[in-house]
This record gives structure tokens, sequence and C-alpha cells, in this order.
């Protein structure tokens, strides 16, 4: 781009560990091609930023179709997990292990390392004023490297002229 540097925004909605990791695989990708990243944080998004909640992110296999045997170590990559066996006691916790276990042993930062990676990086974090207005949440809720809450408003015109990725 002849006016500055390129950009781009992601839209984080989900609070789950497996939609958690886009935005920052893509983002730290980002940073490192010299592309200016902003990251907006809205409704259960807000749990990649929650104190409370960035390290308990968890992976529900209930509905989740792309969830497949091989990631457990069995069969060939085709054959799904019955959604029968996600309403099973402990799955979800089952299910957050594997992954977070599968991630460390492929050297991917947890998600709280992740985003001091992305703010180090010069990347800028938004919470969304609507979504912590309605859960009720604060500043002080959210680690370190979130900049302000702003209004999706204020998030487009910062944005302005940026490719946006919506998760």
């Amino acid at each position: 781009m002849e006016n500055g540097n390129r950009k781009i925004a992601f839209i984080c909605s989900k609070g789950n560990l497996d939609m958690a990791y886009p935005a920052l695989v893509m983002g730290w990708a980002a940073l490192g091609n010299g592309i200016d990243v902003t990251i907006f944080f809205t409704f259960w998004g807000l749990d990649m930023i929650n104190k409370k909640r960035i390290d308990h992110l968890e992976i529900a296999p209930v509905a989740n179709t792309s969830m497949k045997m091989s990631m457990m170590g069995v069969g060939d990559g085709n054959l799904g997990i019955p959604n029968m066996m996600g309403v099973l006691p402990g799955m979800t916790a089952f299910a957050t292990k594997l992954m977070k276990d599968k991630m460390a042993g492929i050297d991917v930062p947890p998600v709280r390392e992740y985003l001091q990676m992305l703010v180090d990086g010069g990347a800028e974090l938004y919470a969304c004023k609507m979504s912590v207005d309605m859960m009720g949440l604060g500043m002080e809720d959210f680690v370190d490297g979130v900049i302000d809450i702003v209004t999706a408003g204020d998030f487009m015109d910062m944005t302005e002229g940026a490719e946006i990725v919506f998760i």
C-alpha cells in the first residue's frame, strides 16, 4: 500500500480453545511480514483476554463435526467422533487436554503466552464495549496488553483500510 503499512484486523467472537488459535497464528504471521495487527474481542471471544478464563479455554467435542478420531491416534483421519460420545462426562476435559498436549508437542505456545508475544510484537488488543457491558466486566478483568474497551464503531474507525477477518 502506498499510504503506509498493510493492516489486518481480527474479530474474535468465540472463546473455545480451537477458535482462539486462528487469530493468534495469523496475527503472528502478519506481524512477521510487517503487517499491522489489531484484534477485537467480542462476545465469548472475551474469554481469550479474561484473566479468569484465559488459562481454562476448552474444546467441546459435542457438535464438533470436524473432530476426528485420528486426533486421538485412532483411524486414518476420516472417522469422526460420534456426538453421543461427546456428552459423556469428562469428554470436554479429555478433548481439551488432548489438544493442549498436541499443541505443546509441536511447540505452540499456550494462549496467554501467544497473546503476550503478539503484544510484544506490536499487535493492538481491544475489548468490545457492548460485550463488556453485557457481561459486567471492566479493564481490571483483562490481561495486560489490552489497550482499551471500545465500541464497534470505534473499532471500524481504527481499522479503516484493514483487511477484516471474523473468527
